[in-house]
Formats: C-alpha cells, sequence, structure tokens
C-alpha cells in the first residue's frame, strides 16, 4: 500500500486557513507603504477572492472558477496596474510573514512548493501589469500547482 499523498490546499489546512492567511495578508497590505497605493481601492471581497483562487491552484474545490471568476479573468485584473520588483517583492514578504504568524506549514516541501508558485504567479502578475491587453484566451485554465519536484510533504 502506498500512503495517499494531499494535495498542498489539503496540508495548508483547507480553505478556512487561506481565508484566514488572505484576510491577515491583506491588513498588512492595506499597512504597507509600498503597497496600499496599489490595494487601496479592491473590493471587500478582493481577499476571499485571492484565497479563493490560491485555494484552486493548490488542488482545493473550484470556488473560484465556478462562482467568482476564471485564470483569464485574474490576468486582466493586473493589466495596466504597472506592478514593480519592488511591489512583487514585499507582497510575497508580507505573505511569508503572515503564513510564518498562522503556522502554515514549514516543511521544506510544503515551503519549496508555495514559494514556487509565489515566485511564478508574482512575476507572471508583474509582466501582466506592463500592458493592456493579454494573449491569454477566456477558457484559459486555472493553473494547478502541486508537490513537484520534491514529490510529497515532509513527514519525520
Amino acid at each position: 500500500m502506498t500512503a495517499t499523498i494531499p494535495t498542498l490546499f489539503e496540508w495548508a489546512g483547507g480553505t478556512p486557513a487561506f481565508e484566514q492567511l488572505f484576510n491577515k495578508f491583506y491588513d498588512k497590505v492595506l499597512a504597507d507603504e509600498l503597497l496600499e497605493p496599489v490595494f487601496k481601492h479592491m473590493s471587500p471581497q478582493h481577499r476571499m477572492h485571492v484565497a479563493h483562487f490560491v485555494s484552486e491552484v493548490f488542488g482545493g474545490p473550484k470556488t473560484y472558477s465556478e462562482t467568482e471568476g476564471s485564470h483569464y479573468a485574474m490576468i486582466n485584473k493586473h493589466l495596466q496596474k504597472h506592478l514593480t520588483e519592488a511591489h512583487r517583492k514585499r507582497w510575497i514578504e508580507l505573505l511569508l510573514q503572515t503564513a510564518d504568524e498562522l503556522s502554515l506549514p514549514d516543511d521544506p516541501e510544503f515551503r519549496s512548493a508555495f514559494m514556487a508558485y509565489l515566485e511564478w504567479g508574482t512575476r507572471i502578475a508583474v509582466l501582466n501589469s506592463q500592458t493592456d491587453s493579454t494573449t491569454e484566451t477566456p477558457d484559459t485554465p486555472m493553473p494547478q500547482w502541486g508537490w513537484g519536484v520534491p514529490g510529497g510533504p515532509y513527514i519525520p
């Protein structure tokens, strides 16, 4: 018998963990000198949309794509935002701080996969933010992120 490997979503604690993560994270964003100007006009639903988006990417329920948006819609939200490398790095820094404060799993395999997605996703966001259109089509599938090279969570 082989052990069932949980999704990143399951390993992190499911929907409550991601909703709490992004709720507390965006409190930090709105108090941050660099990021507050970028996010001060976000809708009240923004926090939960991002939580549901990332949850789905990490193998959770399709809440975002079935009721809130699509990958194409998410791409379009970044167009013409003119995000910088400094914005990107600070966004990641605050999210990782929040993940530590909330005790998201800190095993090397989870954090490697989590960080890999943050790096990939934020770099895509910065690239898309520099243009006024996308070459993606409305049926662009949601990204799916897994454990990657490590092959599963660290279990001592």
